[in-house]
């Protein structure tokens, strides 16, 4: 029987979404509410990361999604807007990537050890139910999305000054429901997304070369997790292009998904290729994106481990 600083170790190089479809139920970091809590501080923590630098790219894809540009022509309209406005709009995905990696990984482990039964490993399908749950809560994040939306869109540029400004002028003028705009595309997104992740990402990381190093396990982390997001990108591409056109939307009637989808490919020729301008980007947004966010995770768990045991080998020598 492995002792407890065996099964500790075992799980500290585990990539995020491996984790929680494999994690095991009697490890003390499963167990102790100080490991329960670092799942969220350490997801929270590489979607910020994520966001900080991608950001400028999410930019150009986001273009091209709401009007169906070329790649050139978006990295011209920015160019255009100048350097000023080139992080306009970088605080609502901030906020909102920071709290939904938080919730995709720590409220996933936490909804997985609920779902299953007490003592035994949480299986496939409970760990898929836990993902999709997570997912939908992260729904409830909707807002920020919203106005990251507006103030990526050079038409409100004058109309919204920053943040906090959007979020007053549309409950003031529009009702609370208006920061709610394009929920369901997010919902549909979101749930899925999550599931097909656990299911998809231990088969990716293992048809990898075995790493010998922290190193090599690092980069292994990062191919397999941004293989993994810059597929589920590319499947659920056109929900987030309904998404932008909704949310770009300010006041009059909340048209259905199916609505604006249909709108969408009327407009663009009824082409499938211009519904999915800009996927050639967002797959590589997402390749790099899930990629650091996976790399992250890992590096802030260790620096988590390796804090807890200089402060358990400080107190053993006092």
């Amino acid at each position: 029987m492995a002792s407890a600083g065996e099964n500790y170790q075992s799980t500290e190089n585990l990539s995020p979404l491996t984790e929680l479809a494999s994690k095991e139920q009697g490890s003390p970091e499963c167990e102790a509410p100080n490991g329960r809590r670092k799942q969220y501080v350490c997801g929270g923590c590489a979607g910020m990361l994520n966001i900080m630098i991608t950001f400028p790219i999410h930019k150009v894809l986001f273009r091209q999604q709401l009007f169906g540009v070329s790649t050139t022509e978006a990295v011209r309209q920015l160019q255009r807007d100048g350097m000023r406005t080139l992080y306009r709009g970088l605080l609502p995905p901030l906020l909102q990537k920071t709290s939904s990696m938080a919730i995709m990984f720590g409220f996933s482990n936490d909804m997985s050890r609920l779902l299953s039964r007490p003592g035994s490993t949480p299986g496939l399908v409970t760990s898929s139910m836990a993902a999709v749950l997570a997912g939908t809560v992260e729904a409830s994040l909707t807002p920020f999305e919203r106005v990251q939306t507006l103030l990526q869109d050079q038409r409100h540029h004058v109309r919204y000054n920053n943040t906090l400004h959007a979020f007053r002028t549309l409950v003031r003028e529009n009702g609370m429901c208006e920061l709610y705009r394009g929920t369901v595309p997010i919902l549909l997104r979101n749930g899925p997304s999550n599931a097909l992740s656990l299911g998809l990402c231990e088969p990716i990381k293992s048809s990898l070369p075995q790493a010998e190093t922290h190193a090599g396990q690092l980069v292994t982390d990062f191919i397999s997790g941004g293989l993994l997001g810059a597929t589920l990108g590319s499947l659920y591409y056109p929900l987030n292009v309904v998404k932008a056109r909704k949310q770009s939307q300010v006041g009059g009637a909340f048209q259905s998904s199916w609505q604006v989808l249909c709108t969408i490919c009327s407009e663009r020729g009824g082409k499938l290729s211009h519904l999915y301008r800009g996927a050639h980007l967002n797959y590589h947004r997402s390749l790099l994106s899930w990629g650091i966010t996976n790399a992250a995770y890992i590096v802030k768990k260790k620096m988590f481990s390796q804090l807890k045991n200089s402060r358990q080998h400080a107190a053993i020598h006092f």
